[in-house]
């Protein structure tokens, strides 16, 4: 095997076995447990006996393109070049847009598409726990009529116990899920090869030809079936967010070799079932197996959709980090659970609205088949986000000519569009749910990011520039007492408020002063030759700038050790002052009601600054100032 070239130019080893095996872990939960109830759903639109051969062909027809031009090329093939030195995902993508886009103004549009199809993973990370268990629980239904009346509470148990454990941590339950997944996969190649064996005509609906014939023979009905046959790629995301973990090569050659093949076999063995037996539409993934082999296909499809469910909570988790370092959200608590790899984080506010929000849509919903309706517009909401993003990183980044970067994402943008407006017809049915919580997160994230940007702009005004007061300190005759003080700062250029407040009340300056400040970059992660920058400002008196990447979580004692050598710091005899700002709303307020009363809710609950950057909090020195906006 050769080593591959990421596209920050950094050089990955070829993928292993064992890296792949952890990809079909990781990777491929989502999109992996889709034959479970995409083929029966979009088949349920054609209601009164009117699921006949043409229909069969065609859904299968449209599944099969769906798989290979969204996902295969637009994903696999395309967008998973664009990688933000290595890391992939909605986020990683807005950023790169940004930094190769011209003009504010753009630049702005680029940031609200990359939030709203953050939001919208949000929705997703929360339906699919719900729909994935619920529709392998209902294979109960099949092997075991007696216990139907036992889907639902069993289905609660097994959510509340997959969200209960997350607080230990992916590290040692993800040994596991490679080898179930690459069970599950098999399993399902295996059980559509046998019903194409029997019945191979049904490999025709490899022509589009079929597709293209139901769409004019059913016109509106088709359309309206398109919502459903999106259910089938959900997950694709998943393989361009996750490209940081593993690499391209990696989810590409597992996608390539094993996955693709096995959901196409299962999908077209479901639809030879059901055209040898009509009544088979009812649950056809389940009456695939031998009456002997549906109870331990059920609960290999449970552990396949706890693992689906796991990837879509550990992605949320990472999406909602990368949100608090872009600025989009207030600090939130988050625990490493590895002491070895960074990105293995939990993150108990964000596990506990996850498990409240799931809980509440599988009692509102109560089946899969409901749920579906909910479904497809998260997913087609982030495809578009997705698309518009990649056409600005291809023109720039990449150099395609307007034409070329227009009408090959122009195409996928269509064919988006045709899928998530084919979905909005669902919003009466629950296609509400992802809408509103997207909209309601997107407005608290704008708002958030809104008044930051005002803060910081009050907070300049009311500033010293820092030049000035270094000039005029051996002039002042401030007592300089024993010790070494840390002043966290937002902007390395202004004199900290919680200096100015520490020597106007105490009246004294330490020995030694270290200004820090913490900035993220537009990068996933800061090597660590790029992390501080050191400079000596005065006498005793140095400024430090951390750097981190929007994937990291900032450590400032250790990175302040890390310098000891530099700065001569010691951790037992710093203390760190911080300033506190109460907010009060201003007589003439910049923001509108709602939006500054978001924020002010946000900034009372957001977690302390000594948790966030993790300093000892009995050495902590907090300053208060009212601040109006």
């Amino acid at each position: 095997m050769t080593a591959h070239t990421a596209g920050d130019g950094r050089h990955r080893p070829a993928p292993t076995y064992g890296m792949l095996l952890a990809v079909l872990g990781v990777v491929y939960g989502d999109i992996g447990t889709s034959p479970l109830y995409a083929l029966k759903t979009s088949l349920a639109h054609f209601a009164g006996g009117q699921t006949g051969h043409l229909e069969i062909m065609g859904v299968l027809s449209l599944i099969f393109w769906a798989l290979v031009l969204t996902v295969t090329v637009k994903y696999v093939l395309l967008i998973m070049r664009a990688d933000n030195r290595g890391e992939g995902g909605i986020l990683a993508l807005m950023a790169l847009a940004q930094r190769v886009s011209v003009g504010a103004h753009m630049r702005n549009v680029l940031g609200l598409c990359g939030i709203a199809g953050a939001c919208l993973f949000f929705g997703d990370g929360i339906i699919t726990p719900a729909i994935s268990v619920l529709s392998a629980v209902e294979g109960l239904e099949i092997s075991a009529p007696h216990l139907a009346e036992y889907v639902l509470p069993i289905s609660i148990v097994v959510i509340l116990v997959l969200f209960m454990m997350q607080f230990h941590g992916t590290g040692r339950v993800g040994r596991v899920f490679g080898p179930i997944m690459l069970v599950w996969f098999v399993a399902l190649g295996a059980l559509g090869v046998v019903q194409i064996a029997l019945h191979p005509y049904v490999l025709l609906a490899l022509l589009p030809s079929y597709a293209v014939t139901l769409c004019l023979h059913h016109g509106l009905l088709a359309f309206i079936v398109l919502g459903s046959v999106v259910l089938c790629v959900t997950g694709a995301e998943a393989l361009y967010a996750d490209m940081g973990h593993f690499g391209a090569p990696a989810i590409r050659t597992a996608w390539l070799v094993l996955v693709l093949p096995s959901l196409v076999l299962n999908y077209f063995g479901q639809g030879a079932l059901i055209m040898a037996d009509g009544a088979a539409a009812e649950n056809p993934f389940y009456l695939l197996c031998p009456k002997w082999l549906q109870l331990p296909m059920v609960i290999l499809a449970t552990a396949a959709t706890v693992i689906a469910s796991q990837a879509m909570i550990s992605g949320a988790y990472s999406m909602a980090r990368q949100c608090v370092q872009l600025g989009f959200l207030p600090r939130l608590v988050v625990r490493h659970t590895s002491t070895h790899e960074e990105g293995q984080i939990y993150m108990p506010q964000v596990n506990s609205a996850m498990l409240v929000g799931v809980i509440i849509l599988v009692l509102a919903f109560k089946s899969s088949d409901n749920l579906a309706a909910a479904y497809g517009i998260a997913v087609t909401g982030t495809f578009l986000c997705t698309s518009f993003l990649a056409t600005v990183v291809f023109r720039r980044q990449y150099h395609w000519s307007r034409l070329t970067a227009v009408s090959v994402f122009g195409f996928f943008f269509i064919i988006d569009f045709l899928f998530f407006t084919s979905n909005l017809l669902k919003v009466p049915e629950g296609g509400w749910v992802p809408l509103v919580l997207g909209i309601a997160l997107t407005a608290l994230m704008t708002s958030w990011k809104r008044g930051r940007d005002l803060l910081l702009a009050r907070w300049k005004q009311d500033s010293m520039p820092l030049a000035p007061f270094l000039a005029r300190l051996p002039q002042s005759r401030t007592t300089r007492v024993p010790g070494l003080a840390v002043f966290l700062t937002g902007n390395p250029d202004y004199v900290p408020t919680s200096l100015l407040h520490n020597l106007k009340h105490n009246k004294v300056l330490h020995e030694r002063v270290l200004f820090v400040t913490v900035q993220t970059v537009d990068e996933p992660e800061v090597s660590a030759d790029r992390r501080t920058d050191v400079a000596e400002l005065a006498p005793g008196i140095h400024r430090v700038v951390l750097r981190y990447g929007f994937m990291e979580s900032p450590n400032i004692p250790r990175a302040l050790e890390d310098l000891d050598g530099e700065i001569g710091f010691d951790p037992m005899q710093a203390s760190y002052f911080l300033g506190r700002e109460v907010l009060v709303p201003a007589m003439a307020p910049k923001m509108p009601w709602w939006r500054l009363w978001l924020f002010l809710v946000l900034a009372r609950n957001a977690v302390p600054a000594t948790e966030f950057f993790r300093i000892p909090s009995d050495r902590v020195v907090e300053l208060g100032v009212r601040v109006a906006i």
